[in-house]
């Protein structure tokens, strides 16, 4: 196989028709020169050059094959270059994942902030509930996931993942209308008609813990992963509801009450392979957690 260093060291040689001048040029002895030379004869099969007296002569075969190689080693050079960038995180590929209320509220404005740092950069978003979103982190398919925990229902993150927790969220009461007391008593509630997420989610567990501690089981009338369906279904007397408060706008005709329990919280973290060596990781973290301060 040729070697790209003897070949630029026979441009070198073609262009200056001297081993010790084009030594010098290169930072290397002529014997160096002319030892690369016999190597770089020997490997491509080709008389290079005419040995005489006085010095060496570039055959007709050394000039083409100076010639041909000026492509390959441009190549070759923009590919180091683009390695060093990809190295340094100026080029690449992140990819990341989201669950939906996140995707709403958190990765725009970190997606913004990213490409104006690595504008030549390719992100790549993936949504999904914590459980779809885990096990592609795990395979190396996704660099990074959001990911969301209840303080009532906490997870147990696999090995081999590093967590980052981004912000701690509060639970919020969402009633009908805007005229009602603070705070309310969970146990008053009883008796309404309740919205919850998809049963099994950490939502739904949590919303039944919570109301556990106050001395009831919810009667749920309506399901929906969609905290904007659910807020219409409050606004439109059909219930009333806990989500978090990345999952709520503000509405005229529901009222936000935070709950006063330690416990009526969700935790947002980010997760990646400890392993993982993508150079744009770092920079993606800072930027989401530089969003969420803001």
């Amino acid at each position: 196989m040729l070697k790209p260093l003897h070949l630029r060291t026979l441009r070198a040689v073609c262009r200056t028709g001297s081993f010790a001048t084009a030594g010098r040029e290169l930072g290397y002895t002529a014997s160096a020169v002319s030892q690369q030379m016999a190597a770089l004869e020997k490997d491509s099969g080709l008389a290079l050059f005419e040995r005489e007296a006085r010095g060496v002569r570039a055959t007709a075969a050394a000039y083409r094959l100076a010639e041909l190689s000026e492509r390959v080693l441009a190549d070759l050079a923009d590919l180091g270059r683009q390695t060093r960038e990809l190295a340094g995180g100026a080029t690449g590929r992140l990819r990341l994942g989201s669950f939906a209320t996140a995707s709403v509220r958190l990765i725009p404005a970190t997606l913004s902030a990213f490409a104006g740092r690595y504008p030549r950069a390719e992100i790549l978003l993936e949504e999904g509930e914590p459980d779809e979103l885990l096990p592609l982190v795990q395979d190396g398919t996704l660099d990074l996931a959001l990911v969301y925990e209840y303080a009532l229902t906490p997870r147990q993150w696999p090995d081999g993942l590093t967590a980052h927790h981004l912000l701690r969220e509060d639970l919020l009461l969402l009633r009908p209308g805007h005229a009602h007391p603070e705070p309310p008593e969970l146990s008053a509630l009883a008796g309404e008609r309740w919205i919850a997420s998809r049963e099994g989610t950490g939502g739904a567990l949590s919303l039944t813990r919570l109301c556990a501690a106050a001395g009831f089981a919810p009667t749920v009338a309506f399901r929906s992963d969609n905290y904007d369906v659910v807020r219409q279904l409050v606004a439109a007397t059909l219930g009333v509801a806990i989500v978090p408060a990345l999952g709520h706008v503000p509405d005229e005709r529901v009222q936000a009450t935070r709950l006063d329990s330690p416990s009526a919280r969700r935790d947002v973290l980010a997760l990646h392979r400890a392993a993982n060596t993508n150079p744009l990781l770092p920079a993606a973290l800072t930027t989401l957690h530089r969003s969420v301060l803001r």
